[in-house]
């Protein structure tokens, strides 16, 4: 694995995410993607060489791995991992999108023409879509995948030494012994619950731009409903100022309860 490419894929996601999103990528890389490659391969590479039956008919140790085994579960994690991090890349690859389109709109208008987008890297309009259906994918690969690693083994996630096993072409019921069930049942439950906080991440981050969302869209919408509230339904009364001489004809209309407004001026 390339590390130098990894990192400069890793830092390009961390900066157009929100701080539940970089605490995501932290997870999946370092506790998913780094034990994966480090060490989970490694415990993994023997499964079905160092898979034994008390039995030398020919095919029943195949027979009964796959019966056991039906997906190797690095393929699977595999696979798992690929699929949910694609959805990163395509948030990078939509601002790459609007910088270029910003930058043809330069040149054909001039440096000194209006912008497209305030800030391209801003989550809003497509971007902000694109940000919340790639979450919503995430956690829902991550949802799919450990659903069909619950069908797939039942529910299962203990490594057994022995497994019983009487599929054909085996003469009678065997026993078959797994390599290392203890590390196997260990990275098992380390792969499992980090999807599962990985979800939960997701979903939380969803409802947090969710939320923001909403916020600024009602929080103006409320400040001009509570402006106009504070607006008088009428005019106000008004009252006759005469001042020193009743007579005099620059007498003025005086709002009652306020200061005397001069005939010619401002209060």
């Amino acid at each position: 694995m390339n590390w130098a490419s990894l990192q400069g894929l890793l830092s390009g996601v961390n900066k157009y995410s929100t701080a539940l999103g970089r605490i995501w990528l932290s997870i999946v890389f370092i506790f998913r993607v780094l034990v994966y490659v480090v060490a989970a391969e490694e415990v993994w590479d023997d499964e079905q060489k160092d898979f034994d039956c008390n039995t030398r008919q020919p095919g029943c140790s195949n027979v009964c791995y796959d019966e056991f085994f039906p997906v190797s579960h690095v393929r699977l994690w595999a696979l798992q991992l690929i699929l949910v991090t694609c959805p990163s890349l395509l948030v990078v690859m939509h601002v790459a999108y609007r910088e270029e389109r910003e930058r043809r709109h330069r040149l054909k208008h001039g440096p000194n023409a209006p912008s497209l987008y305030d800030n391209p890297s801003k989550k809003r309009g497509g971007l902000w879509w694109t940000y919340l259906l790639s979450l919503i994918f995430k956690a829902a690969v991550d949802s799919g995948f450990l659903y069909v690693f619950h069908r797939l083994y039942q529910g299962h996630y203990d490594m057994p030494r022995v497994v019983a096993c009487s599929e054909l072409p085996c003469p009678n019921t065997v026993d078959c012994y797994i390599s290392r069930p203890t590390e196997k049942k260990v990275f098992t439950y380390f792969m499992v619950v980090t999807a599962v906080i990985c979800i939960l991440l997701n979903l939380c981050e969803v409802v947090y731009l969710v939320s923001k969302r909403c916020l600024e869209i009602l929080g103006p919408r409320r400040q001009r409903s509570r402006h106009r509230s504070r607006l008088p339904d009428s005019c106000p009364p008004y009252a006759l100022s005469h001042g020193d001489h009743p007579q005099n004809e620059d007498s003025v209309l005086t709002k009652v309860g306020s200061a005397v407004v001069d005939a010619d001026g401002y209060p």
